[in-house]
């Protein structure tokens, strides 16, 4: 029977680039990973890294073989901290993806308050705007604001609210270039919004009873970031659809006015998708709970 601990080896060899790296990682002399890899590679019947002077890269059977070897090594991690953990408190570290405008709206909050009452885990938050293939990218958690979509058998999804985009302007703005009373008068409003091709943006927007329509348009201002987006529309540069549980304060206070209450995009769904072995860990089961519990369908209630 194949040792178990040469994928385990594999692994944090092509994870870190080296024999010494990971012999370091490892505690493992240098010399012998090297042996075992090799030993590996000839009971397999295939190359899995390709050896030079200056560094080490994986074959297409070595990226497929990894792939299967980070999945084990991540199940056996597993289970051994679900059976340390059973009767203490949740502990080690967690890792999360996190679009920026949520982690900036509300995530980071809930995270400090999370470790804050868990002083035992740790958490490695990656801020992107991507999507993020957990089982491939060491993921325990991927945060996402989008239809949940079942990535594959090895997924789970847990959604915790609905998040609805809000069109909405600067009251000033709507002075100047309103009023705003159906959606032909949108054509009136400058507008800002994410980058886009050849600089024309469609929001397809949905209204009272199942209506629906599309405005083209071609934004005065174009920023990949959201939290940029927002300054302008505050400042009165332009309209603009933003998620509501990012404008939610500024509404609330009167910098920004809801355009044609009652229309609006498709709502997405705030949820998390993480491998279903993960969710056994004490840390990710507790953080998943938590989340669900502070993030409600009208926003995020940050009274802890």
């Amino acid at each position: 029977m194949q040792d178990l601990n040469d994928m385990v080896f594999f692994a944090e060899v092509a994870e870190r680039g080296g024999f010494a790296a990971a012999g370091r990682a490892l505690g493992i002399p240098k010399s012998r990973l090297s042996r075992r890899v090799a030993e590996l590679e000839a009971r397999l019947g295939v190359q899995l890294l390709q050896r030079s002077t200056r560094q080490l890269s994986l074959t297409p059977a070595g990226e497929l073989y990894l792939r299967h070897s980070i999945a084990m090594r991540d199940a056996a991690q597993a289970a051994a901290e679900a059976i340390a953990q059973v009767q203490t408190e949740p502990r080690g570290l967690v890792r999360i993806s996190c679009p920026i405008t949520l982690a900036q709206s509300g995530v980071g909050v809930l995270l400090s308050q999370f470790m804050l009452r868990y002083p035992a885990v740790r958490i490695e938050m990656r801020i992107l705007n991507r999507a993020v293939d957990p089982i491939e990218e060491g993921i325990d958690l991927a945060l996402r604001v989008r239809p949940v979509i079942e990535d594959s058998t090895t997924l789970v999804a847990k959604q915790f609210a609905a998040a609805r985009g809000v069109l909405v302007a600067s009251p000033d703005l709507l002075r100047r270039q309103g009023p705003v009373r159906t959606v032909e008068d949108l054509a009136g409003l400058d507008t800002v919004a994410q980058s886009a091709a050849n600089g024309r943006v469609s929001w397809c927007l949905e209204g009272p009873g199942g209506a629906r329509h599309t405005f083209q348009h071609e934004p005065r201002y174009l920023a990949d970031d959201l939290l940029t987006l927002k300054f302008a529309v505050v400042e009165g540069v332009g309209a603009s659809m933003l998620p509501d549980y990012m404008c939610k304060e500024d509404l609330e206070a009167g910098r920004l006015v809801e355009v044609l209450p009652g229309w609006g995009p498709p709502p997405g769904i705030l949820h998390a998708v993480f491998p279903s072995r993960r969710a056994l860990v004490p840390a990710i089961r507790k953080l998943i709970d938590f989340l669900a519990e502070h993030i409600g369908a009208g926003g995020f209630n940050l009274t802890l």
